[in-house]
């Protein structure tokens, strides 16, 4: 399974989000965030590969940018027809040219086209500014609930970077 959504990076590389499978699970769960970023995502993205191996909720994607494994991206659908994006780790070394928002704005559009389909939402921790810029920026609004001490937010759909 491949998504793409002709969202690219600030390079003009497309950004896709893959299946994990043979090719890429390795390369995937060895991405790692910058050293500042770890209060709010694990150490490596092995831990998320993890948790969608070991529990039926959510769903793993590899981020490819040009033919290149710079991440991982999770979606999950809850009982309300809402769909939810989590577990978003961009590599290190890739950081900084769009590919985060190419890739949340690519799930989000494809999510948001699933039947059934009632809102895409994600959360983030109130003190990671970086992550409230940027999703505001995607077009991702507070709903004014909290869930696990973080911020729930609503894509209308709008948004650009």
């Amino acid at each position: 399974m491949i998504i793409t959504h002709d969202h690219t990076d600030r390079s003009g590389r497309p950004v896709t989000l893959h299946a994990i499978d043979a090719d890429n699970w390795r390369a995937v769960a060895d991405s790692a965030p910058r050293d500042d970023q770890r209060d709010w995502v694990p150490a490596l993205a092995a831990r998320y590969l993890v948790l969608t191996a070991r529990e039926d909720t959510w769903n793993s994607l590899a981020v490819l940018a040009g033919d290149e494994v710079t991440g991982h991206i999770m979606w999950a659908r809850d009982e309300d027809g809402s769909y939810w994006i989590g577990g978003m780790l961009i590599d290190a070394a890739h950081q900084g040219r769009g590919i985060g928002g190419a890739a949340v704005r690519t799930l989000a559009t494809w999510l948001s086209a699933r039947p059934g389909c009632t809102a895409v939402r994600l959360s983030y921790a109130p003190a990671n500014e970086a992550a409230a810029h940027l999703y505001t920026a995607l077009g991702f609004r507070p709903t004014g609930v909290e869930e696990d001490g973080e911020v729930v937010a609503e894509w209308d759909g709008e948004g650009r970077l």
